[in-house]
C-alpha cells in the first residue's frame, strides 16, 4: 500500500473511531483506488497501539475502554497445555520425533546439567540454541507460574492498565512474556516490548507467535545495557536476570526512569538465597539512591526506616503438574527426577514512584516495639507490627531456616522494614489465639502481642516466640 494510501486509511480511522466499529471494509472506500480490506485491516494492525484500537473476533476494530483490567485470580496457576506443546514443537523441529531418547535426549540432558551447574556456581550461562531449548523444557513452566502469581496480584490491585506497555527485561524463552499474555482478557490492549540477546530469542519469538490479536510484541535482540527502550512503561518486568547483569542496581535504576508515574517495577528471582538476597539489596537501591517505594512484598512500616538484615525472603506456591516435555526426557535418562522441576518458589519485588503501598500500616510507636529497637528488649514479651515474608520454614532451607532455638516448631521470617537483623516468628504452642501465623498469606502484615523476644547467638538473629500467652492477628493482607 502507498503511503498516500496508509494515511488515509489512518485518517478515516481517528475520524471514525469513535462513532462506530471501523470496518476495513467499509474503510477502504475512503482511500484512494479502495485497496483490498486485507491491506486496510493490515494497516490498523500495525497501528493499533497508535491508534489504542482493539481486534475484535469478527475483524472490526474498537477503542480501548479506559481503566484497569478486570482479573479474576482464584486458585493455582497451572500452565496451558498449549504452550508446553509449542515447547515441544521446536523440540521436534531441532531434533525429531524422538528427540527425548537417543543422542538428542543425552545431549538436551547434558545441557540441562551444564545450566544448572553453572547457575549453582554463579556463572553465566552461554545461549545457544539447543541451550535455550534445553531451559525451555526445564525452566520454562517454572518462570511461567511464578510471573503468572506476581502478576495477578498487581492486576488485582488495579495496577494493570487496559492499555499497558510492557517492558520485559531479559525475557529468555518466555515463560514470564506467555504468564502475562494470559493474564489480559480479550478487551485489553498490550504493547509488549522484550530485551532478549543470544538464542533465546529465537525461542521467544515462536512462543509469542501464539500471543492474541492484541498482543503487540516487539523484541530488541541486545544486551539491556546497550538497548533503548522508549518509556513510559506501566510494567518494568525483570524476571531471573538481575543476577545475570554485571551491575545489577544500575541497570534497575535506569530503568526505574521509564516507568509511567502510576507504573510498577517487576523485579522476581529464584528462591535461593543468593539471587533472592540480590534482590533485596537492588530493591534497597531503589529506595534509597532512585526514590522508589517498595510496594510489595518488604513494606516499611514505619516511616523513614529501611531494613539492613539479610532478608531472604520468598513465596512458595503448590507444585505444578509435571510437564509432559519434563517427563519425557526423565524419562529417556532413566527416570530419576533429575529433569523434573516443578517447584514454585520465588522471590519478588513491586516497586512504585508514586508512593504508594499495597497495604497501608502504621504502627503505633506508644504500643508496638520497633523491629531497629530490639537490642533492648531481648528476654521481654513485646507487642509489634511484622510483615510475613515467609512459608513455613521448619522444613529448612538452609542455615537460616534451622535456628537452635525453635526445636522443629514452625518457623516464620517476619520484617517491618526497620530490622537490622533477621527476625523469626517461632510457633512453639499453637492455638487460636496465634493461629493466623499459620494461617495468612505471604506478605500480610501481623500483629504479635506478648511474643518473647530472644536472641539466637548461633544464627545470628531474634527469635520471636509465639506460644500460649501470645496473641497473632491479621491487621491486613
Amino acid at each position: 500500500m502507498r503511503d498516500a494510501q496508509r494515511q488515509a486509511v489512518l485518517d478515516a480511522a481517528r475520524y471514525l473511531r469513535e462513532v462506530r466499529p471501523l470496518d476495513p471494509a467499509e474503510l477502504q472506500d475512503y482511500v484512494p483506488d479502495r485497496p483490498h480490506p486485507a491491506a486496510v485491516r493490515q494497516v490498523l494492525r500495525e497501528n493499533a497501539v497508535a491508534l489504542s484500537l482493539l481486534e475484535r473476533r469478527d475483524g472490526t476494530f474498537v477503542p480501548v475502554d479506559p481503566g484497569a483490567v478486570d482479573v479474576a485470580v482464584d486458585g493455582d496457576v497451572a500452565v496451558p497445555t498449549g504452550h508446553l506443546e509449542r515447547v515441544e514443537d521446536l523440540l521436534v523441529a531441532e531434533f525429531g520425533p524422538e528427540w527425548a531418547t537417543g543422542e538428542s535426549g543425552d545431549e538436551l540432558r547434558e545441557r540441562i546439567r551444564a545450566i544448572k551447574e553453572r547457575y549453582l556456581a554463579g556463572a553465566a550461562v552461554d545461549y545457544d540454541y539447543r541451550t535455550a531449548l534445553g531451559y525451555a523444557v526445564y525452566h520454562f513452566a517454572q518462570s511461567y507460574a511464578s510471573a503468572r502469581y506476581v502478576l495477578a496480584d498487581l492486576a488485582a490491585a488495579g495496577h494493570l492498565p487496559r492499555t499497558c506497555r510492557v517492558l520485559d527485561v531479559g525475557a529468555g524463552v518466555g515463560g514470564p512474556a506467555l504468564a502475562l499474555a494470559d493474564l489480559f482478557p480479550a478487551e485489553a490492549l498490550v504493547d509488549y516490548h522484550a530485551v532478549e540477546p543470544g538464542e533465546a530469542a529465537a525461542v521467544l519469538k515462536e512462543l509469542l507467535s501464539g500471543t492474541g490479536r492484541n498482543f503487540h510484541a516487539d523484541l530488541a535482540e541486545a544486551p539491556i545495557e546497550a538497548a533503548t527502550p522508549e518509556g513510559p512503561f506501566d510494567v518494568v518486568l525483570c524476571a531471573n536476570v538481575l543476577s545475570e547483569l554485571a551491575d545489577p542496581s544500575a541497570v534497575a535504576t535506569d530503568l526505574l526512569e521509564r516507568l509511567a508515574p502510576d507504573g510498577t517495577f517487576v523485579g522476581i528471582a529464584p528462591a535461593d538465597r543468593n539471587t533472592a538476597t540480590l534482590l533485596r539489596t537492588v530493591e534497597r537501591h531503589l529506595e534509597r539512591a532512585a526514590g522508589a517505594t517498595v510496594y510489595a512484598p518488604t513494606l516499611r512500616l514505619w516511616p523513614g526506616e529501611t531494613p539492613t538484615g539479610e532478608c531472604w525472603s520468598f513465596d512458595r506456591k503448590p507444585n505444578l503438574a509435571v510437564p509432559d516435555v519434563q517427563a519425557r526426557l526423565d524419562e529417556g535418562g532413566g527416570g530419576t527426577g533429575e529433569f523434573v522441576n516443578v517447584d514454585v518458589q520465588y522471590a519478588y519485588a513491586l516497586l512504585r514512584t508514586d508512593g504508594e503501598t499495597a497495604l497501608e500500616v502504621r504502627p503505633d510507636p506508644d504500643r508496638y516495639a520497633k523491629m531497629a529497637d530490639a537490642e533492648g528488649h531481648v528476654t521481654d514479651r513485646i507487642d509489634c507490627v511484622g510483615v510475613k515474608l515467609s512459608q513455613d520454614l521448619a522444613g529448612g532451607r538452609g542455615v537460616a531456616a534451622e535456628p537452635g532455638t525453635h526445636g522443629g516448631n514452625p518457623l516464620f521470617l517476619l520484617g517491618d522494614g526497620s530490622e537490622r537483623v533477621d527476625h523469626f516468628a517461632v510457633l512453639t504452642a499453637p492455638s487460636a489465639l496465634n493461629r493466623d501465623l499459620l494461617e495468612a498469606d505471604y506478605g500480610a502484615v501481623l500483629h504479635l502481642e506478648n511474643a518473647l523476644l530472644l536472641w539466637n547467638d548461633d544464627e545470628g538473629a531474634y527469635n520471636l516466640v509465639v506460644d500460649g500467652e501470645t496473641v497473632v492477628e491479621t491487621m491486613a493482607e
